[in-house]
């Protein structure tokens, strides 16, 4: 199990075991209603399980591109409307099992939209050459807050290292299984059994 920091009875944080959440994306395949989705992408965090799914193409042609996308929105909301109730449904069982909140989210041709997800606060302190950076951007209107300021600076370092970031967690996942199947834990002396 992963630890994580979360708020405490009294409001200060306390360390908290999350439950292991590696069969996540198996669990959603057998869980989910058949023909609700071509494909499903499960991603998981300390935090959250995001789960989006491919809707089936449309029929049809449209005059352009602009009519597309307004088509494949209406049907991506009409989806959310239709599963609400055994969504709600379907991330209590999650929920319970993995100790996440759950996130939905469709996709269909060319447009893709969460219908919630969390918006999880993260402490950091920077000095005052990081805090010029995120005052840069809100200066210039990239940003309308230090908030706003880091979330895209994160969105564009994942965008341009993703690569690397799968790597990264390709190599810690290689960590995590050698620790489980490394000798036990227990170093207590065993007794001579020659007398």
């Amino acid at each position: 199990m992963r630890k994580h920091w979360s708020p405490g009875p009294r409001g200060g944080w306390q360390q908290s075991e999350v439950p292991p959440a590696d069969d996540a994306a198996a669990w959603f395949t057998g869980r989910l209603p058949e023909g609700w989705f071509t494909t499903t992408d499960v991603v998981v965090d300390r935090e959250e399980i995001i789960v989006v799914g491919t809707l089936p193409d449309l029929d049809g042609d449209f005059a352009d591109d602009a009519a597309r996308a307004a088509a494949e929105s209406g049907r991506i909301a009409r989806h959310r409307e239709e599963t609400r109730e055994e969504r709600i449904e379907i991330a209590r069982q999650a929920e319970h099992r993995y100790g996440r909140k759950v996130a939905w989210g469709a996709r269909q041709g060319g447009t893709e939209e969460l219908f919630t997800h969390l918006s999880v606060p993260v402490m950091t302190r920077l000095r005052q050459p990081e805090r010029q950076v995120l005052d840069t951007l809100v200066d210039a209107g990239v940003a309308r807050s230090r908030s706003d300021a880091l979330a895209w600076a994160v969105r564009l370092v994942g965008k341009h290292s993703e690569e690397w970031l799968g790597e990264l967690r390709a190599a810690m996942a290689k960590v995590d299984d050698l620790r489980a199947k490394g000798p036990d834990q227990d170093t207590t002396e065993k007794p001579d059994q020659d007398g």
